[in-house]
């Protein structure tokens, strides 16, 4: 069993509390739009194509190691990406009733949700720094 405390030095950056309902409703707002991927295997695809935004992960994922390929992959891409704190959190809202431990919110044209990600995306490299 790894220890907690590593898993959350290996979570960075980790949302704050604000922010991290800010993320969850634009998920579920990206889901009402269909820019949204679940999971690691199509958040992987989706940045593998370069149509991902942002990407979210769940801090809680166990073991954390299935997606540490991510946040190597998003910096290659030049992708924003943010761990929230709560798996189920993000699954609920995703829209679907199990854990979800990552997901993408994926561009498109003439999207009423632009700003919102450019926001979200400026919030995120604030934390970097």
């Amino acid at each position: 069993m790894s220890n907690s405390n590593d898993s959350a030095s290996k979570a960075f950056p980790l949302a704050t509390e604000e922010m991290n309902g800010l993320l969850l409703d634009l998920v579920q707002q990206a889901g009402n739009y269909k820019q949204l991927k679940k999971g690691a295997n199509e958040a992987t695809k989706a940045l593998n194509r370069g149509h991902a935004e942002i990407v979210l992960l769940a801090a809680d994922a166990e073991p954390l190691e299935i997606i540490l390929h991510l946040p190597l992959l998003c910096e290659d891409k030049n992708v924003p990406y943010i761990f929230v704190h709560s798996k189920v959190a993000l699954g609920r809202a995703c829209g679907v009733s199990r854990p979800v431990i990552s997901c993408a919110i994926t561009s498109r044209d003439g999207s009423p949700l632009n700003q919102q990600i450019v926001e979200a995306k400026d919030n995120i490299e604030r934390l970097l720094i």
